[in-house]
């Protein structure tokens, strides 16, 4: 064999080595807030109901294109909803996201092995219900970005990750951390549960959505994924002036995962935590400082509760509006979660299909974080009925439970509740071509705030929320 050969060879095997390791990232669900290779199909193109985008193979260049590892994509997420019964107003609305996403695999493209490239942005548009519903636990992810109910747009996503050996990897840039959590059954909101309880661990409510920082993956052995990253604490997906990083501290998020197969059935077991030294505001505060939580705190992946708050404080406490005393804060907060996800049933010669469970538990301090505990429990199901490859569906229950320190002076006044919040969603997601879903959604929720304002200004209880979904989600 020739000496150029011979190199030519041998870098092949690394670019390959360095590609299998960020596949393995990529199907182990370690979550697409590190930059990650995406599967390249033998071709885009085919007839309309097969092929895997809409637009196709673009006469051959899309093929070419991702054969030397850039692949593009278009999408479009459309989420309408309908609240049918309860919440703080009976309303409907469509929100709409439209995602562009660009993947480069610097060694197909031929230029040095182990580098991956991955940039996103989206725009929000439309109507959500979010606010309507009056839950905390968000009922459509999808509406939280760019901006909660916002025509708006943002770079979501934009890392640079390297991996110095198929075993170890950096990344660096703007990370869209609320999209880091894909399981097999929960985690993508593009064709899995809406609801944000069902989406990330809700002890992670301080975490923000899209941040700059940087951090590492590690695969120390066969089926075993460690990631770790630093955030800036007060990253929003709108927020982008490089010279402001970091200057409110940091937040790290870390997780290892282990890939099992018990009975040859495939199942994930997954730990997780985060740590920041942002200086926030406490919940714990002298009840004539409330006005200082309601109006100035704001959770990232949370609904809002400061509004329908200070309406309530305005009609029944406005003297409170005024705070006298400075507001004690908080130097740091912690959070951890632990998750399974295990395959009970696989039919012979399909890994990619079965019926199987899921469970979730999460604790954070409950000092800064309003959530002190969190909890999911469900059942879901991928390519079951016959004939139906690619459809999915889930079944499952999540609570957040608040911590006591969030406004106990009005909920012991006033009697709001704001003790748990239960939601039950279920979903089937019909896959009609290779690039087109849809799926029907329907979630019951009993919100943590049991209070609201009525048409006399007086408190009315809170009906159990019911709120059906179509998405439909397109790939160009």
């Amino acid at each position: 064999m020739s000496e150029g050969r011979s190199r030519g060879v041998s870098r092949a095997i690394v670019t390959a080595g360095f590609s299998a390791a960020m596949l393995a990232v990529l199907l182990a669900g370690a979550g697409a807030a590190i930059a990650q290779p995406v599967e390249v199909p033998p071709t885009w193109g085919g007839d309309l109901w097969s092929r895997p985008r809409l637009t196709g193979s673009w006469g051959g260049l899309r093929d070419t294109l991702g054969e030397k590892g850039v692949v593009l994509d278009l999408d479009l997420l459309l989420t309408p909803q309908d609240i049918w019964n309860g919440g703080l107003h009976n309303d409907e609305g469509i929100w709409g996201n439209a995602e562009y996403t660009l993947n480069v695999d610097t060694g197909k493209l031929g230029l040095w092995p182990g580098g991956f490239f991955k940039v996103s942005g989206q725009t929000g548009f439309g109507k959500s219900v979010i606010a309507d519903a009056g839950a905390l636990m968000p009922i459509n992810t999808a509406a939280l970005v760019p901006v909660p109910n916002e025509d708006d747009t943002a770079l979501m996503h934009a890392t640079f990750t390297q991996f110095l050996s198929p075993k170890f990897g950096m990344f660096l840039g703007k990370i869209y951390a609320l999209d880091g959590l894909h399981g097999e059954f929960s985690g993508n909101y593009r064709d899995q549960f809406w609801n944000t309880g069902l989406t990330i661990p809700m002890v992670f409510a301080l975490v923000p959505i899209s941040a700059y920082g940087g951090g590492i993956v590690v695969l120390p052995w066969k089926d075993i994924i460690f990631s770790a990253m630093a955030l800036d604490p007060r990253g929003t997906p709108n927020r982008d002036d490089l010279g402001e990083i970091f200057d409110d501290g940091v937040t790290v998020v870390g997780s290892l995962q282990a890939k099992i197969e018990p009975f040859g059935l495939l199942g994930h077991q997954t730990v997780g935590g985060t740590w920041s030294s942002a200086n926030r505001l406490s919940l714990i505060q002298d009840p004539s400082n409330i006005a200082n939580t309601l109006l100035e705190q704001r959770f990232p992946a949370l609904s809002d509760p400061g509004p329908i708050l200070t309406r309530i404080l305005e009609r029944f406490y406005p003297e409170l509006l005024i705070p006298t005393e400075p507001a004690n804060r908080e130097d740091d907060s912690w959070a951890f979660f632990y998750s399974f996800d295990q395959y009970v049933w696989q039919p012979e010669g399909k890994p990619e299909a079965g019926i199987g469970l899921f469970f979730q538990f999460g604790v954070s301090d409950g000092d800064a974080n309003p959530i002190k505990y969190s909890y999911v429990l469900g059942i879901g199901g991928n390519g079951v009925v016959p004939g139906r490859p690619k459809d999915s569906f889930g079944v499952a229950w999540a609570r957040a439970q608040f911590s006591d320190n969030l406004v106990p002076f009005l909920r012991k006044n006033l009697a709001l509740g704001l003790q748990h919040e239960d939601a039950v969603e279920m979903y089937y997601n019909v896959a009609l071509t290779g690039w087109l879903s849809v799926s029907l959604d329907l979630q019951v929720i009993q919100t943590g705030l049991q209070k609201k304002l009525g048409s006399g200004m007086e408190l009315d209880d809170v009906d159990t929320v019911v709120v059906g979904g179509l998405r439909t989600y397109i790939r160009f």
